[in-house]
């Protein structure tokens, strides 16, 4: 009885995707489904509406450059549509940089209650559903993150009933009495293509996998490194994961044993994610994986919820950073990767507790290995990341931890990722513009490679004892160990007394080209 009033209730609101989008008005504000679980055919059918509509807004969180809306709403000047989103997508589109663009910079931890509160009211929000079960609860899939929140709060629901569609566990779901239009179309979900990978992708996934300890969580952003990343923590044992945005790599993880997701402390048992990013095996995967859980941005990206997640890893992604440490982030072109507004979010909630780490990977050089993504200060983008939030930054020339250094240590240790070509250069802008003392000097320093391999940890007396090789940023270290010795330590040390242990005296020591000369720590 019950299953036949939902199939009635089904049909009673069924249309076709014309009918269904012709129900928007003029000056109306419209939201529409994210990512790859964007509804293509409610999409299409409002593009070939737009002689029926003016000045429609149309709210998404990524403006797609590629996309026939983006491109529409550029023709017409805005005056049929005009996008709104919460990142613009990449700025290196000129198209993208007018100023009919209407960005609205926000976490996306926040934008749930820009939806609920009616900051930004909604009148009609496209989205894409799986079909209903017998009692009428209908899966958003691949697509939660601030999806949920936007169907709850808009005024009318148009949902695209996908056959495709995975139903996947968790706060995922919308029941039909919440719905007002159905528009059943069946079409493949948009999937994710392959991101050129860099050459100097081995040293740095193994950089970044050497701060992952067994037993951590992780969150790993999207970006052309995400993927060996992924491989390089393959070997690695009961992982957790509590990200933002799955992806076939991070199956894969699943699948090989390296995730379990046992030691967690929050939701233990389960990957927590808001949508998925990928293949269509992945999007099969998911269909009714007990093992997952999706649920909306206001739970997965917010911090407080990020920081009760036992040794906590925050994996993200820099386009650029500048000598001081600030993180400037921009898409690819024409992608559905929209990771970086959660960026933020993710950094805060792995750093407040005392066992977490937030890491940022950038390779020193751009594809092409023409230009230096390591900079004294950019001109363009958008810093995504402050500096006072940066600690762990990872380049295939090492690891720094920026927590706690002032300028002139953070631009020595910011040269020290940069590669070798681009040092010299680095260093004489960063001493014109302030960053670093005109009398400190790199000598060797401008051209070693920093060994990593060299890198082994210890345990004495239950405390972790890393031995490395030095780097440049180690001086006032090394000062501090030497001025704490005793004096005849000191003696013996330097074959006589001293009472000072001045920087430059103490340089040669951390100013090493790791071949020739080589000075090894404890830390």
């Amino acid at each position: 009885m019950k299953e036949n009033a939902i199939k009635k209730k089904y049909k009673l609101k069924s249309r076709n995707a014309d009918e269904a989008v012709r129900m928007i008005r003029s000056g109306q504000r419209v939201f529409i489904g994210s990512s790859c679980g964007e509804p293509q055919h409610l999409v299409n059918a409002l593009m070939d509406s737009a002689d029926f509509f003016s000045d429609v807004e149309i709210v998404r969180l990524l403006s797609l450059e590629g996309s026939l809306l983006t491109l529409m709403a550029d023709e017409y000047r805005g005056h049929k549509f005009h996008i709104r989103s919460i990142y613009q997508g990449s700025d290196q589109t000129k198209s993208l940089r007018a100023n009919r663009r209407f960005i609205t910079p926000l976490t996306l931890s926040a934008v749930p209650n820009l939806f609920k509160k009616k900051l930004l009211p909604l009148h009609v929000a496209l989205i894409q559903v799986s079909l209903p079960d017998d009692y009428g609860w209908m899966s958003l899939g691949i697509s939660v993150d601030v999806t949920l929140a936007a169907a709850q709060s808009a005024a009318s629901v148009i949902a695209q009933v996908n056959p495709r569609m995975p139903r996947i566990p968790g706060h995922s779901f919308i029941h039909l009495n919440d719905v007002d239009v159905i528009v059943e179309h069946e079409e493949e979900l948009l999937n994710a293509y392959d991101l050129p990978e860099y050459e100097s992708a081995a040293e740095i996934s193994t950089n970044t996998a050497n701060l992952i300890e067994d037993g951590s969580t992780i969150q790993l952003g999207l970006a052309e490194l995400s993927q060996p990343i992924a491989r390089a923590l393959e070997e690695k044992n009961d992982l957790g994961v509590h990200t933002e945005i799955i992806t076939d790599d991070l199956m894969e993880l699943l699948s090989k044993g390296a995730v379990t997701n046992r030691y967690k402390g929050l939701n233990e048992g389960k990957l927590i994610a808001s949508g998925a990013i990928g293949s269509k095996s992945l999007y099969q995967w998911l269909h009714h994986n007990v093992a997952i859980e999706f649920r909306p941005s206001d739970y997965v990206s917010h911090p407080a919820v990020i920081s009760q997640n036992n040794k906590m890893r925050a994996i993200n992604f820099a386009r650029t950073m500048d000598l001081s440490g600030q993180v400037y982030a921009d898409a690819l072109p024409q992608n559905h990767f929209s990771g970086i507004t959660g960026m933020l979010d993710f950094i805060i909630g792995a750093t407040l507790p005392s066992g977490g780490k937030s890491i940022i990977v950038i390779p020193a050089r751009s594809i092409d290995g023409k230009t230096s993504r390591i900079i004294t200060k950019a001109d363009e983008g958008s810093i995504v990341v402050p500096k006072g939030y940066v600690s762990y930054v990872v380049s295939e020339y090492g690891m720094v931890n920026l927590l706690g250094k002032n300028i002139e240590e953070r631009a020595m240790a910011m040269i020290s990722l940069a590669h070798p070509d681009f040092r010299y250069e680095l260093f004489h802008e960063a001493q014109e513009a302030g960053l670093i003392d005109r009398n400190r000097t790199l000598n060797e320093s401008l051209f070693g490679i920093y060994p990593a391999r060299m890198e082994e940890t210890r345990v004495y007396d239950g405390q972790p004892v890393t031995f490395r090789p030095a780097k440049p940023v180690d001086d006032r270290l090394i000062q501090e160990h030497f001025y704490t010795m005793e004096a005849k330590d000191v003696q013996a040390r330097f074959f006589g007394m001293r009472k000072s242990f001045f920087r430059e005296e103490m340089e040669e020591m951390s100013q090493v080209d790791y071949i020739k000369n080589l000075t090894i720590v404890a830390v």
